[in-house]
């Protein structure tokens, strides 16, 4: 599953090269489990939307919307020349042509009308693709997004654990790691009987922390993944703050780990994966003290670590 460094380096991808489009028609294909929202309600919320950014909210990729004419959108007008018109597609097929007259539940709930946000989860499999539209659609292709500038934006998710949705004002659950300060971080993991590993891994605490990370970021930190989360002294708290910003903005800044599909979006893999130095690496020697990288599973999750090195 892509993670925090993974997403936000497809959700920067997608800034440079989307922002200021505007959406001129949606395609949403038969097969259910990709919408969390309904599909009438992304097809109206979407359609004739101008892109005002592209951002990372945890592990979700949030595309920022306004309407033409609004102050956000009129400062983007320079970006965008090529306008073009077409109907919006919204069943299996992608010459379907029926235009949708549906109000979107952004209104209804009483949100502004000018504004909105499309939510992308990529989950296991999801890849967003920037492509030109005479590039083959790839099978399992689930919403194809038709942009002014006569791009498309694809989803593709051969598993179908992604989801897409809108939202009037999207917030994760947990808190940001890039963003909060040592003392709000050692609170989170007081008085938790759970193993650190699995606390660092909920995303009501912490949003976008995910397996390969929080591995890395142990180790770096000498602790064993296992010990309890109230055990750990505020020194540990402290080399595990610091290391685990340290390992996600390493990762970001190599366009994060491709260890099963992950690409960017432009079809690219990451480099960090050539940085690990305990995950995957069951069985091989610690790149510190060369002891035999151990592999146990806490809460249905593998945890890489040293049993050296780590404490």
């Amino acid at each position: 599953m892509p993670e925090l460094p993974e997403v936000e380096t497809i959700a920067r991808g997608l800034a440079s090269r989307v922002t200021g489009d505007i959406i001129e028609s949606v395609w949403l294909g038969e097969k259910p489990e990709p919408l969390k929202s309904a599909a009438s309600e992304i097809v109206a919320t979407l359609e004739k939307r101008r892109i005002a950014g592209v951002r990372r909210v945890g592990k979700h990729i949030v595309f920022d919307l306004v309407r033409n004419g609004t102050p956000d959108a009129m400062a983007s007008e320079t970006k965008r020349k090529d306008k073009r018109s077409a109907n919006v597609r919204i069943d299996g097929s992608r010459s379907s042509r029926a235009r949708l007259k549906v109000p979107s539940a952004l209104s209804r709930k009483g949100a502004s009308p000018s504004q909105a946000e499309w939510i992308v989860h990529l989950g296991m499999t999801g890849r967003m693709l920037v492509c030109r539209p005479e590039v083959e659609i790839e099978k399992h292709t689930h919403a194809i997004v038709t942009l002014a500038s006569g791009r498309e934006l694809r989803f593709v998710d051969p598993r179908r654990f992604g989801r897409l949705s809108v939202s009037p004002a999207f917030i994760a659950a947990g808190l940001e790691p890039l963003d909060i300060e040592l003392q709000p971080f050692t609170g989170l993991f007081r008085g938790r009987k759970t193993p650190i590993k699995s606390a660092l891994l909920n995303q009501k605490l912490l949003s976008g922390v995910g397996n390969i990370y929080a591995d890395e970021s142990l180790f770096r930190a000498g602790v064993r993944p296992r010990r309890r989360a109230a055990s750990l002294t505020r020194e540990d708290l402290k080399r595990l703050y610091v290391n685990l910003k340290e390992v996600l903005k390493e990762a970001i800044a190599l366009g994060g780990s491709s260890v099963a599909d992950y690409v960017d979006a432009d079809g690219e893999e990451g480099f960090f994966q050539l940085q690990h130095r305990v995950y995957g690496r069951e069985g091989e020697p610690c790149l510190t003290c060369k002891t035999l990288i151990k592999r146990v599973v806490i809460a249905g999750r593998s945890s890489h670590y040293c049993p050296k090195c780590q404490k």
